[in-house]
């Protein structure tokens, strides 16, 4: 099975190298948890180090907020995005059904223009905000992963929650149809990673420490937090 490097410092490690090609992989906190950073982060990564372009869609922030908050970083964005490396976009969500299949296929149409190996939408829970029926929320979001899976990207999505250990995305149903969750926590002053699942790899099942640095982020695969901790 080829790995894709997610280009976080430590959590190769911890999940045999790296996410499956192809796999989806929904990371899911609360407020301050590091989400976008992470998203930023593995495109990044995959754009300078591997030559793999990737596409970040956003639903709520903008491309200009997006670079100013990553610019304490020592990324060298811009030549990527000038490079048609690394793109932003910014996505409407919309409350009819229909739309969001189409935006499903716009976000594909963007990722195969480019030939992007790796794609990040952040947030599905912005995508389906305006959808009240679970079930369309579900198939919307199930049609994307499959859309992407076809063009062999390999894709992060990422969920909002209040930060408890036992809330796992948004709808209660994002962590079914994504191949791995990623859990990041946020309990002053400390932040937490845990990998929930991830299909056909054998993950560590301890909680880590992760920490932001100039760099990024960065989880100590050898070091462990207690699971009581964690607030419910």
């Amino acid at each position: 099975m080829k790995r894709i490097h997610t280009g976080i410092d430590g959590l190769d490690e911890l999940i045999e190298g790296g996410f499956p090609e192809g796999s989806s992989v929904l990371v899911s906190g609360g407020p301050g948890s590091g989400k976008s950073i992470f998203c930023m982060q593995y495109l990044y990564s995959g754009a300078k180090e591997y030559d793999e372009p990737g596409v970040y869609i956003t639903m709520e922030e903008g491309p200009h907020n997006l670079w100013w908050n990553m610019q304490r970083f020592k990324w060298d964005l811009l030549p990527l995005e000038k490079a048609g490396k690394l793109k932003i976009f910014k996505f409407e969500p919309s409350p009819d059904m229909t739309d969001l299949e189409e935006q499903a296929k716009k976000i594909v149409e963007k990722a195969r223009e480019m030939n992007a190996r790796r794609v990040v939408i952040d947030s599905i829970s912005a995508f389906s905000f305006w959808i009240e029926n679970v079930a369309k929320i579900r198939y919307g979001i199930y049609v994307l992963i499959e859309e992407l899976r076809k063009i062999n990207c390999t894709s992060v999505l990422t969920s909002e929650t209040l930060g408890g250990k036992k809330e796992y995305s948004r709808f209660g149903v994002e962590e079914f149809l994504v191949d791995g969750l990623v859990m990041l926590y946020f309990v002053p002053p400390h932040r937490i990673l845990f990998v929930r699942k991830m299909r056909g790899t054998k993950h560590s099942m301890s909680v880590h420490p992760l920490e932001i640095t100039e760099k990024g982020l960065v989880v100590n695969p050898r070091e462990e937090i207690l699971w009581e901790a964690l607030r419910d």
